[in-house]
């Protein structure tokens, strides 16, 4: 299996179609599930990946569509060889969180360390797509440190990984004002 680990924070987690805390369970067709994607539940046990992916981690928050489904079905047909290994999501993403939520010895870093071992029993890490930055834009200062804490982050991920080469796919949603 491929494995991607989803992690940042809510656009990650998945906000799509939550409308007054409520999700309004509305699946567009590219997120749609497919037998051969599968997500890493809460509980560490692969099942077939439906939307909201992060239900069951960001659980102080309604989930509801983020990116993964549709990053998973636009990767699917160009995994080679062809028809031989599925995607595996490893949903990490926890909304409203800053970078230095997600620093090493931090329960939401080790927590997403912890799960991307546990999925590699059944493949390979393929790379990190991280989707995170808002909380921290809120002052010059964090918009400063920012690229620094995002630097440690990966060098720290490959280095607890053993993965140095390990692709690290950043999405900046908003830092500066």
């Amino acid at each position: 299996m491929r494995i991607f680990l989803l992690s940042g924070q809510s656009n990650m987690a998945g906000r799509g179609g939550v409308h007054h805390r409520r999700w309004d369970g509305v699946v567009p067709p590219e997120c749609a599930p497919d037998p051969s994607i599968l997500r890493l539940s809460a509980a560490l046990a692969w099942e077939e990946a439906l939307e909201p992916l992060h239900a069951d981690i960001d659980t102080t928050k309604t989930c509801g569509v983020g990116p993964g489904m549709a990053f998973a079905r636009a990767i699917l047909p160009r995994l080679q060889p062809p028809g031989t290994a599925g995607v595996g999501l490893v949903p990490c993403a926890v909304g409203g969180t800053a970078i230095r939520e997600w620093a090493r010895g931090e329960h939401l870093y080790e927590q997403m360390v912890r799960r991307a071992r546990a999925a590699t029993e059944c493949g390979e890490i393929e790379a990190v797509l991280w989707y995170q930055g808002e909380s921290d834009a809120e002052s010059d200062a964090e918009t400063a440190a920012y690229q620094g804490n995002v630097e440690r982050l990966i060098a720290n991920i490959r280095a607890d990984l053993g993965m140095p080469h390990l692709p690290f796919i950043q999405v900046i949603a908003a830092l500066g004002k």
